[in-house]
This record gives structure tokens, sequence and C-alpha cells, in this order.
């Protein structure tokens, strides 16, 4: 771990975009700001680890205006120029890929080395920019850039949401994704970069003076061998590049072993050995998807138990809860899931006949009452009222009421007064893009009375 006692080094913070009542763009089944906080989350822990001081705007699903935003940056480590801001965001609008936005105050190094490095990944690229203010170009487009004084702000575009292609990269690299980023800004910074987890002991940090040809008689291995795992043309090295470095052979004999090879991933070893991600890098002490080649994996032993789904590329909530018989509720509830996101080889549980026939809960609204609950939940007042104990029809603003889960598996809602598709589309749980294709439409328009279907 880096040690600043010494020296002064540059602080960093890291802001979730959107959270709370704003989900950010939508797509694919996932809501923009469950990735900007997965994301933040685990980059705020690298940073931690490296000895980086870091702060983070959000921790949690909370709404921040634009002003708390700003305010929550400027109050962490002041307004200075010895502030880097991360502000993760998820594109969306048809494209394909990453791309890095940096203020009209700051040079481009910092944004083109984190596009660079996301590149590396395995991840398509757009560009790196600046954006002006229409009405007065000598101002940043974004607030992130034109409120934040003096400090250094990058947004983050990691991919497109409604890009099935970003989404599956996503959901299988988002850490390799943040590694990207944090090696880019602790090279930017002066501060030592070390993979996580237990990738620190097979790589070699590049220190003055090196060259391939002392680095591979130093471990014991050849120059063409170490281009080759690390993928080098020429013999260009830079001071604290990271090197994979060839591990020792074993016997193909040993029981429960694996040796990674080239073009090996998690997810392809899962599945020809009977087994999935999560488990590999549990038993593996893993803490992103990143191989090395020649690098050695235990294998369990042990079977995927019945009554457990491993998740396919493709695959969604709603789509293994049809498949099943059972809610999205349900799903959630059982595996403790508080987002719609999965991860390819992520391992769910599946709920049994009485967890799914359970209930699942309602927060009254203001107009609401047991009648017009009832009716959007397809059930009646009396079961409402049973459900939940109540002796009358009152009902206060706030209130949580148990619904009957297997109730609200109605398949069309007639669009009322100040309804839309986002609004419908979180009362069942789906999507607004799934609405549209459910129901062929090609705007957001809505008519009072007009009949949509909302599950198949």
């Amino acid at each position: 771990m880096y040690n600043n006692e010494d020296r002064e080094v540059r602080k960093i913070v890291i802001d979730p975009g959107h959270g709370g009542t704003d989900s950010g763009a939508v797509g694919n089944n996932a809501l923009e700001k469950d990735y900007t906080l997965l994301i933040s989350k685990y980059m705020y822990d690298r940073f931690k680890e490296l000895g980086v001081p870091v702060a983070i705007t959000r921790d949690s699903d909370v709404t921040l205006s634009p002003t708390e935003r700003v305010n929550s940056i400027l109050s962490k480590f002041g307004n200075n120029d010895d502030v880097i801001v991360l502000s993760n965001h998820i594109n969306s609008g048809g494209g394909q890929g990453a791309e890095v936005i940096y203020a009209l105050r700051n040079p481009d190094t910092l944004a083109k080395n984190i596009l660079n490095n996301i590149g590396r990944t395995g991840q398509t690229t757009r560009k790196y920019y600046q954006r002006r203010l229409p009405s007065n170009p000598s101002k940043d487009y974004y607030f992130i850039h034109r409120n934040t004084g003096r400090t250094e702000p990058l947004i983050v575009e990691y991919g497109f949401i409604d890009n099935q292609k970003d989404v599956n990269f996503l959901n299988n690299n988002y850490q390799d994704l943040v590694e990207a980023v944090v090696q880019a800004v602790s090279n930017y910074i002066g501060v030592p970069y070390t993979p996580p987890g237990n990738m620190i002991s097979n790589t070699y940090t590049v220190q003055r003076g090196d060259t391939l040809y002392s680095i591979a008689n130093r471990l014991g291995t050849t120059v063409d061998e170490l281009r080759r795992i690390n993928n080098i043309e020429g013999n260009t090295l830079s001071i604290g590049q990271i090197l994979r470095v060839p591990m020792e052979t074993i016997t193909d004999n040993e029981e429960d072993i694996y040796i990674v090879k080239r073009g090996d991933t998690l997810y392809q070893i899962a599945l020809d050995n009977n087994t999935t991600v999560d488990e590999l890098k549990s038993l593996n002490n893993l803490t992103n998807n990143t191989l090395m080649i020649g690098q050695l994996l235990k294998l369990p032993s042990n079977l995927v138990p019945e009554d457990t789904y491993i998740v396919q590329r493709g695959d969604s909530l709603y789509s293994i809860a049809s498949k099943y018989n059972t809610t999205v509720d349900a799903l959630k509830e059982v595996n403790n899931i508080e987002s719609n996101i999965l991860t390819v080889g992520q391992v769910l549980r599946i709920p049994t006949v009485e967890e799914s026939q359970g209930s699942t809960a309602y927060t009254v609204q203001k107009g609401d009452s047991l009648y017009s609950i009832a009716r959007d939940f397809n059930t009646t007042v009396d079961e409402l009222k049973s459900l939940n104990n109540l002796e009358n029809n009152l009902l206060s603003i706030g209130q949580i009421l148990k619904i009957p889960a297997f109730q609200s598996l109605e398949t069309t809602y007639t669009v009322e007064r100040g309804d839309s598709l986002y609004s419908i589309a979180r009362k069942f749980d789906t999507t607004v893009d799934r609405l549209k294709q459910l129901n062929n439409l090609s705007s957001n328009l809505l008519s009072i009375g007009q009949i949509l279907i909302v599950r198949e």
C-alpha cells in the first residue's frame, strides 16, 4: 500500500451518477443508478487499498440534486486543484462503447489515459472530449464540470445501457473496467498501482532502469515469454507498468486444479467444469474476473444444488421468474437482491411455491384507496383487509400494505390520469423499453384508458 506520510498526494472524490428517485438511463432490464453505485463502491475500496485519500458522494440508493451533489464533492477535500472527481455513468441513446468527458479548465492527459486503459479491457472505446454550453461556449455543458470550482472532474461513461453487448460486458467485466480507471489515475498522480487480491504475487511493477531483458533474467523467464503474455510488441516499458509474470508449471494429473490458457475466461471455465463464476472466485479468493495465462485455479468438487439456477447470457430476473413460475419480487427476496442487475454465472436460489405465493409490499400514495389498490393488483378489498388486519377502509399516506404476490401477475394495465411509462414500469417491476416492445410503441406518449400489456 502507498504511504503518503512524507508526500502530498492528490485526493479522489468518487461520484456515483444519479440515485434514489433519479434512475438515470434505463435499458435491458437495468437502471443506470444501480451500475454506477456498484462501480463506485468497488472503486472506493480499491483506492482505499492503495492508500489514496478518497471519498464518495453516495454509498446507497439516495437522491442527490445537482446542488447537493456539487456541495458534497466540494465538502470532501475542499475546492482545490489537487482533487480529482470521477463521476461514473452509463450512457444511452443507441451507441456503443466507453467515453470520457473532461472539463474546459483541465488538460486531456488523464481522460486520454483512462479511455486507453478501458480499451485494453476489451471494451469498445469512442472518444475523450470536452463539451461546451451552447448559450455560453466559455462554460462547460455539464454541471459536474461547470460548478466544481478548481477540482479536476471527469465523467466516465462505461458503455450504453440500451446496447445489449455493452450491458453484457458490464455484467461480466465491471471490476476490470474499474481497475482500468484506478490504474490510470494512480499513474497520473504518482501512486504505485498494485492489482487486487491474489494477482499481486503473479505480477511485476516496472521500476526505473528496468528493461524486458533485465526483468526476464531476474524472474527466470525469457523476453519472448514476457512479451507474449503481456501482449507487448516492442521493448518500451513505463515506470509503474504492471507486467504479468509466468507461473511455475505443475503436472496435469493434479486433481481439482486448472491451468489458465490463452483465451480462457472465468465464465467458460465455469461452464466446462460444471460450476459457476461466483464459486470459482470464492474458492480462489478472486476479487475480479481477470485471469493470467498459466494461473492455477482450484476447481470445486461439488455440483450446483437442484433448487438453484445459474444466470446465463441474456437472462433477466423477469425471464427467470417466468421460466420457474415465480415472481421477480420472490426471486429478489430469497436471494437478498436489491437491484435488477444480474451477472453471467451468478447462482440464484429458486423460490418454493410457498415463497412464490407469499405477499409483496405496497406503499400507500396520495389519492389511493383500498378499492383502487385492489383493482390495480387484481385482488379484492376484503382480501387486502384480511391480509393486513384492517378493521376499516381508512388509509394513510406512506402506510405499508401487504399485497398477495400471485395477484400482481396481471398481464394488462389500463392507463390512468398522471401515468407515465416510467411509473407503470416501476409498478410492475419491468422497464420502459420492455413495455414499449410488448405494446409496439414508438414513443412514450400514453392516453387515458389505453390498455397496456405489462407481462407476456
